[in-house]
């Protein structure tokens, strides 16, 4: 996971002198993210001067071993380049260790009596800022520890407590977890950690909606036709598959981290960005999500887990099932694809779709808003007659930025329009860094800024649309599993329940995606660009036809994963894989198929559709040329 951190400096004031104490210091957590934050904050001089950290965890470490400890891991983990060591040599020198057992009260003494002696040195005015970065079993039992041990007794100044995600298993865990946190810490020093809300790109929806004029007018079902949200990971459960298999990703993605997301799109505009005034405005967004009916669930949610299949650089990937720590018959979830609506006046009607899956094709994620068509009739006549969609598309990973896609007509005598964009990227726009995610929120927690955190009435309510689904996924196990091979792009179901509607997903091409096939690799980036925005992905099942002879050829296709077989009748007379393409001779000659293709397995392709096709021809012969060759050489002449 990363993220860019703009430079502040000149805008924003350090965080408020504080002490933090890591409860689980010695974990995965500390070393991969929140050091790393910690130094970019440092860096950025938003660290206090009077600050310190003290790492509380069962293992044996004295000061210097801890530190060596986590000066080991900055410099794996560390986002940006050249290692700050002198910020880093200052910073570590703040950093002590306490072992003990949080279950244990003479412990908690003496951690009392090492954090007033480092608040002393360190002259931090008594704050103090503790992070459970700790397994969520332990959080209720942590938070009642903490605040009834004598480190509370002998405080001084502010006191607040963050807590990591998951937060809950189900509605009723997340109702307890609450009851039981809150019996000993109010509301206002309770700070739900939510790293994606950390993002650049999704502060921004904030800024972009409600400072633009332009686009909070068109911000409703009049303009708009349906919003899609996608989070795609190309990475598997790996070491990770002990706990994912408790959890899945409707828990781990959709309930928490997508559907944040999509208060932040939906939200009408607050009084003020007070925090309570952003918070009452996203709760009242997810209480107006339609709670799913169970046929509605098994109509609109859609559930994948993936077999055995391959990285897109060919690396091979086990099924999900063979993972380490995963049952060899989980009914686990990989992939969801749901479809749910907002019932306020603003959204009535209009679709929201949210997907998210691991073990994909790309990593991505994105928010993509489709606005209506405009009315096609005026350009009937014309080489354009058919229109697309605007689209205003929000990149959150791997890149940042917002791109709006519109039409715009090509240079010649006729008619002819072509996707376009305009783009902003965070990295051309603003000097920024690479950070955790972290950064943002471990200041504003040290700020006292609880914007960017849940609060309870959202943690609930966020339960509430997850568990319907939950609640049918358990109650009727999966039949198919695993329906998707690793490295692809999830389940055909979840197309399905787009092109039910009409509609299909808004697939970001990166050229790093086009260079997976041969005949791209050496295009120019104009090229390119373009192209990715002409090429729609389309996945096909083993024996499913994609071509079928005496057929008119009005799209050529690109094998991105797979084998498919040419046939005429049942005769075989090629097979072709990952890399090749297919369809281009009834395109390049106008003449009908002559041949039928099959998926000899599951197969994802790109598709050119004809006007697209014939404009790279046009305005890229070099490529026209290598298609045309290949194609005699594959076919022979057209006559033949």
């Amino acid at each position: 996971m990363d993220t860019l951190v703009s430079s502040t400096l000149g805008t924003a004031k350090p965080g408020d002198p504080c002490l933090l104490l890591i409860v689980g210091a010695a974990g995965d957590l500390t070393q991969r993210l929140l050091m790393p934050a910690l130094l970019n904050l440092a860096e950025d001089r938003l660290l206090p001067e009077r600050f310190a950290v003290v790492g509380f965890g069962l293992e044996p470490f004295t000061h210097e071993q801890f530190r060596a400890r986590v000066s080991a891991g900055i410099r794996q983990h560390a986002t940006r380049s050249p290692f700050a060591e002198e910020t880093w040599s200052e910073l570590v020198s703040r950093i002590y260790f306490f072992s003990g057992d949080c279950d244990d009260r003479s412990a908690h003494a003496r951690l009392a009596d090492l954090l007033a002696e480092t608040d002393l040195r360190h002259r931090t005015e008594g704050n103090l800022l503790v992070y459970m970065a700790t397994p969520p079993s332990l959080f209720g039992t942590i938070s009642r520890n903490v605040r009834q041990s004598p480190v509370m007794e002998r405080k001084r100044g502010w006191t607040r407590l963050i807590v990591e995600k998951p937060f809950g298993h189900d509605l009723a865990s997340a109702i307890e977890l609450n009851r039981s946190i809150l019996a000993h810490w109010p509301e206002d020093e309770l700070f739900r950690i939510d790293h994606y809300l950390g993002k650049e790109t999704i502060q921004n929806l904030l800024a972009f909606r409600f400072s633009n004029g332009i686009y909070e007018p068109l911000w409703n079902k009049n303009h708009i036709d349906h919003i899609q949200l996608t989070v795609a990971e190309t990475v598997a459960v790996e070491r990770r598959g002990s706990y994912y298999d408790r959890t899945g990703v409707l828990r781990d993605m959709i309930q928490n981290h997508m559907l944040q997301m999509l208060a932040h799109l939906c939200m009408e505009p607050p009084s003020s960005f007070s925090p309570d005034a952003i918070r009452n405005e996203k709760i009242k967004v997810l209480d107006a999500v339609r709670s799913l009916k169970p046929e509605e669930v098994r109509r609109d949610a859609v559930r994948g887990q993936y077999g055995p299949g391959a990285k897109p650089d060919g690396t091979p990937l086990p099924a999900y099932r063979d993972e380490p720590g995963v049952a060899a018959r989980s009914e686990t979830e990989t992939y969801a694809a749901l479809r749910l609506f907002v019932d306020t006046w603003r959204w009535e009607g209009v679709p929201i779709y949210l997907r998210s899956g691991k073990a994909l094709w790309k990593r991505s994620a994105e928010i993509v808003v489709v606005f209506r068509k405009a009315p096609e009739v005026v350009f009937s006549g014309t080489p354009s007659a058919r229109l697309d969609s605007n689209k205003l598309i929000f990149h959150i990973q791997p890149d940042q930025g917002i791109e709006f896609r519109f039409q715009a007509k090509v240079p010649g005598p006729s008619m002819t329009l072509q996707r376009v964009n305009m783009r902003f990227d965070y990295r051309d726009a603003f000097e920024a860094q690479r950070g955790t995610g972290y950064e943002v929120l471990i200041y504003s927690a040290m700020t006292g800024d609880s914007t960017l955190f849940s609060r309870t009435d959202l943690v609930e309510a966020s339960w509430r649309i997850a568990q319907p689904i939950l609640d049918v996924w358990s109650a009727e196990p999966p039949v198919d599993f695993p329906n998707y091979p690793a490295g692809s792009w999830g389940p055909k179901a979840a197309s399905e329940l787009l092109a039910r509607d009409g509609r299909a997903w808004v697939e970001i091409l990166h050229r790093d995606v086009l260079g997976r096939v041969p005949i791209f690799r050496s295009g120019n980036p104009t090229f390119l660009q373009n192209l990715a925005l002409t090429l729609e992905p389309a996945s096909f099942a083993a024996g499913e036809a994609i071509l079928t002879k005496g057929e008119p050829g009005r799209e050529m296709y690109f094998l991105c994963r797979g084998r498919v077989e040419i046939l005429d009748g049942e005769k075989k007379l090629n097979t072709l894989g990952s890399g090749d393409f297919f369809g281009e001779l009834a395109l390049l000659y106008s003449t009908p198929r002559r041949s039928s293709v099959r998926a000899l397995e599951s197969c994802d392709v790109l598709v050119l559709r004809t006007e697209d096709f014939m404009r790279v021809l046009k305005d890229h012969p070099d490529v026209a040329a290598s298609l045309q060759e290949i194609a005699r050489e594959r076919y022979g002449s057209p006559e033949q």
